[in-house]
């Protein structure tokens, strides 16, 4: 059978992925989702309450993705564009659909390991802190959930964001100081 190097496509680095993606290869898109559907949707669930909703911003995101490669300047970043819009998408979808913000999801340890006292603890402080991410401006939650969760770095956040490092990291240290201060009595 013949090949013409598409098994290997999946090894290929994200700019000639994207450039291929840009001239209309569906095979180079089916890789973009595969490679950073996970984490768009694991992103896009941090930021929104509603996973009903998830799916669909990713998916949105992809469509706007192949509809728009060929207007990316640098292919070779296209984690961080398909990562800022996935977020944008986010957040539009909750200022569209509330006056309640979004919170982070917080996976509770297994309930064997803990007591009913411990586990009743714990989910109070998921909820605390749940509201205390819910009453954070959206750059300064957007912004800890990429650091905090996700763990991008400060460079790869302002990417994301198309803000500049130094605003990025004013952001996670006001957001910082506000949820030390509201999770206070939970230390």
């Amino acid at each position: 059978m013949p090949t013409d190097g598409l098994e290997h496509l999946g090894l290929a680095d994200d700019r000639i992925i994207a450039g291929r993606v840009a001239d209309g290869d569906v095979v180079a898109m089916g890789v973009l989702v595969r490679r950073y559907g996970p984490m768009m949707k694991s992103c896009a669930k941090r930021i929104m309450r509603s996973s009903a909703d998830v799916d669909d911003v990713v998916q949105e995101t992809f469509i706007a993705a192949w509809q728009k490669m060929d207007q990316l300047e640098d292919p070779s970043k296209v984690r961080a564009w398909l990562m800022r819009t996935v977020s944008h998408r986010a957040i539009d979808r909750i200022r569209a659909a509330k006056p309640s913000i979004a919170a982070e999801e917080v996976e509770l340890p297994a309930a064997e390991k803990h007591s009913p006292p411990r586990k009743a603890e714990v989910n109070a402080a998921v909820d605390a802190l749940r509201e205390a991410l819910d009453d954070l401006p959206d750059a300064q939650r957007q912004c800890w959930i990429l650091r905090e969760v996700d763990g991008m770095s400060y460079r790869d956040i302002a990417e994301a964001t198309e803000l500049s490092e130094s605003t990025v990291r004013g952001l996670l240290a006001r957001a910082r100081r506000t949820l030390m201060g509201q999770m206070e009595g939970w230390k």
